[in-house]
């Protein structure tokens, strides 16, 4: 794989899967567009991506708020010129069934997790078009199961899977790929951005043992493998696609 000479956008750059993708695809070669909230933790994933000689555009931004959408493409193309792939990977979790999942949190998941990735890819159209790109959206084993417990978290997931798909099908005739990756548990700060304490993500990481074939979490770097696979030239012809990156997990039945 090889991205010498193209443009990648990646939010929720700062940490886990996204700042893992950025380091790897810094490795060969592509010239990035980070963005997330914390600007301490994107300039040191900037600073990890120069290492590997790579240009690292560091950008703030809320992606819940159309301005800052609006300014994220704007600083790209004003850096860069172009825009060859948008990954759509910020996300959060709240916790809650249908009985005591608030509208406040119901709002706070479907603003981050699948209106803010509707409105950056309707931003980023045009200039993936021009260049013949492709957009790889960060999803959930959630998305293609059901779960217990993360309500809000579970019906954002499955509008992911569903957006990719049908943006796939929209964009196909004019040479542009979408696809997502569907991780399991992954080892970052997700989980406990979204309420656990440090005894219950332990207890939650062990139980990964029984509750994925493979018997254990997954590391952002193997999902960030994935990621690199999609909107690399070795996946030309997937689209459309939801590849699970779960240990198996997505085959699972409780017995």
């Amino acid at each position: 794989m090889n991205f010498a000479g193209k443009v990648v956008l990646i939010t929720g750059a700062s940490s886990g899967i996204g700042a893992s993708a950025a380091v790897q695809f810094s490795k060969l070669g592509a010239s990035l567009s980070l963005i997330g909230r914390k600007l301490e933790n994107l300039n040191q994933v900037a600073e990890e991506c120069a290492k590997n000689g790579s240009k690292a555009h560091v950008i703030q931004g809320d992606i819940t708020k159309e301005a800052d959408n609006v300014k994220i493409i704007d600083e790209t193309l004003k850096k860069y010129g172009k825009l060859d792939v948008l990954v759509n990977n910020a996300g959060i979790i709240e916790t809650g069934t249908i009985e005591t999942t608030s509208m406040e949190q119901y709002d706070r998941v479907m603003n981050t997790n699948i209106r803010s990735i509707y409105h950056l890819s309707m931003l980023a159209v045009p200039h993936l078009v021009q260049s013949k790109g492709n957009i790889v959206n960060v999803s959930s084993v959630n998305g293609i199961r059901s779960f217990p417990g993360v309500l809000a978290y579970n019906l954002s997931k499955a509008c992911v899977d569903q957006f990719t798909r049908c943006v796939a099908l929209e964009l196909a005739p004019k040479g542009v790929r979408v696809n997502c990756v569907n991780p399991g548990v992954t080892v970052t700060n997700l989980h406990k951005r979204g309420g656990m304490d440090e005894e219950t993500y332990k207890k939650f990481l062990e139980h990964t043992k029984t509750t994925h074939a493979l018997g254990r979490a997954g590391q952002a770097d193997e999902v960030a493998n994935a990621i690199l696979f999609l909107a690399s030239e070795q996946s030309s012809f997937i689209t459309g696609a939801s590849v699970p990156v779960d240990g198996g997990r997505h085959a699972m039945c409780p017995r």
